[in-house]
């Protein structure tokens, strides 16, 4: 058998792990990267860049859609799967190739494949027969899909959202299981390059929306384009010679509806469950989960370090380098702890509207002691989003009673991808509604709605005047 022992192993390669690495390595040399699938991140192969190269496609054959609006006559679009799917693929490629191209750059020595298990506090044994001695350890394993055992009999026809990027054309249907950020993205994404789409999901819940009005607006919204269950219990889902034949009940009544295949999109477990974590003599809760501090990512008090989707606080890109920098740092400068402040929080869905959240969220301040007003705007009659045909969503900022300081905002609406940069920086900076009113607004822009939000906002704080009636933000001093 063969024995490494090294001062930092670090279990997984994809985000957080590589991050952890990179910062180890500032304090040791002598340190490992356990890897079982591949390296990289999942973001780059099955995540956020290749739906999003999907959705580009799906947003300009959408847009020939909607030209006539703009007194545009685009008598018909034709959409070639194939060509669709190699540009996602291609595209995809290129953005794979430049992380392993780090990878690669890395010392052979820092690299070893295989599964590893704790088999002891400081130990883990990693298949093919070697066992790792590690001072410390950084767990960045990350996470699987779940899906449920009696859909494993649909074969070739059970999806993941990985399965979606090797696709070498469209598929002519396909049930999508799940109403969370990767369903939504999909769903609409196939809908607008003509793939015949059933979402189903449960309890009217839509992505990560915590506030029950933008919510509202998001059912209204997606069931206006997708043909949307929002509640519904999918009750089972059969092979058949064509495809999958899906059995549901809804409102009450059971139904049945076939498709080429089934995606599930059910969310995803922590890979914690296949680490053996208890021989390191951890303690974890009813979740399998230990505790930690996400100042430091230290597990107890002990030199094991959490970083990424595996803990199921952060399962972002941003906030798992984030994760892999600071449990990197301390676990290569162990004994000697730092803790690190967290950014704002920050999350965006990109359908058509885009999702944003920022900072609190709404269902966190309903349920705390923080005294709290609320601001809102509707786009539908806000100046720029009606020039350019996008004028569809809510936005709601939330600030507090007393200081005025503001807390965070939840919205559906074009451009939140922008607007929740802006308004995450606000809360990270600890910005006041009204510093934020005495910023500048252009004219005309979708910001200005933002503007008007917090108008209202700074009302509600009993910090503002009464909002000029029916503004549209639309003339100098608005």
């Amino acid at each position: 058998m063969q024995v490494r022992e090294v001062d930092v192993a670090i279990i997984g390669a994809g985000t957080a792990g590589m991050t952890a690495y990179r910062i180890a390595r500032e304090h040791t040399d002598n340190l490992l990267v356990i890897e079982s699938s591949h390296y990289g991140t999942t973001c780059a192969r099955v995540g956020c860049m290749p739906s999003k190269l999907l959705i580009a496609a799906a947003e300009v054959n959408h847009q020939i859609g909607e030209a006539g609006k703009f007194g545009i006559d685009v008598s018909s679009s034709t959409v070639d799967g194939a060509r669709v799917m190699a540009r996602v693929k291609a595209e995809r490629d290129r953005f794979v190739g430049f992380v392993e191209e780090a990878v690669d750059d890395w010392p052979a020595e820092h690299k070893l494949w295989g599964k590893a298990k704790f088999v002891g506090p400081n130990e883990l044994m990693v298949d093919g027969g070697v066992r790792v001695i590690a001072k410390r350890i950084v767990i960045a394993a990350g996470t699987r899909p779940a899906i449920p055992t009696p859909w494993y009999a649909l074969g070739d026809r059970l999806l993941i959202n990985d399965d979606v990027f090797a696709w070498d054309t469209l598929p002519e249907s396909i049930a999508v299981v799940g109403t969370g950020v990767i369903g939504l993205e999909i769903s609409q994404a196939l809908s607008r390059l003509g793939v015949r789409v059933h979402l189903f999901g449960v309890g009217n819940k839509f992505g990560p929306i915590s506030d029950p009005f933008i919510n509202a607006e998001a059912k209204k919204i997606f069931e206006a384009e997708l043909n949307v269950s929002a509640d519904a219990r999918v009750d089972s889902a059969e092979r058949t010679e064509q495809g999958v034949r899906v059995t549901y009940s809804e409102k009450g009544e059971q139904k049945v509806a076939e498709f080429a295949c089934l995606l599930a999109a059910t969310g995803r477990r922590s890979n914690l469950d296949e680490l053996n974590l208890k021989e390191a003599g951890v303690t974890l809760n009813e979740r399998g989960m230990p505790a930690f501090n996400e100042a430091t990512g230290q597990i107890e008090d002990k030199p094991l370090f959490i970083a990424g989707d595996v803990s199921n606080a952060h399962p972002l890109l941003h906030e798992a380098a984030d994760d892999g920098r600071i449990a990197g740092d301390n676990a290569g400068s162990f004994p000697v702890i730092r803790a690190r402040p967290r950014r704002a929080p920050l999350s965006v869905v990109f359908t058509d509207p885009q999702i944003a959240l920022v900072g609190a969220r709404f269902s966190d301040l309903d349920n705390s002691t923080t005294s709290f007003a609320v601001g809102q705007v509707s786009f539908e009659n806000q100046g720029r989003s009606r020039v350019i045909g996008k004028n569809k969503g809510i936005l709601r900022v939330y600030g507090e009673q007393g200081t005025g300081v503001f807390l965070g905002a939840e919205m559906i609406g074009p451009a939140a991808e922008h607007l929740g940069h802006l308004l995450s920086w606000s809360v990270q900076h600890r910005l006041t509604v009204q510093q934020m009113l005495d910023s500048p607004f252009y004219h005309p822009v979708i910001e200005e709605g933002v503007r008007t939000a917090l108008r209202q906002l700074n009302r509600e704080l009993r910090m503002g005047p009464v909002p000029v009636e029916g503004c549209l933000d639309c003339g100098p001093g608005a």
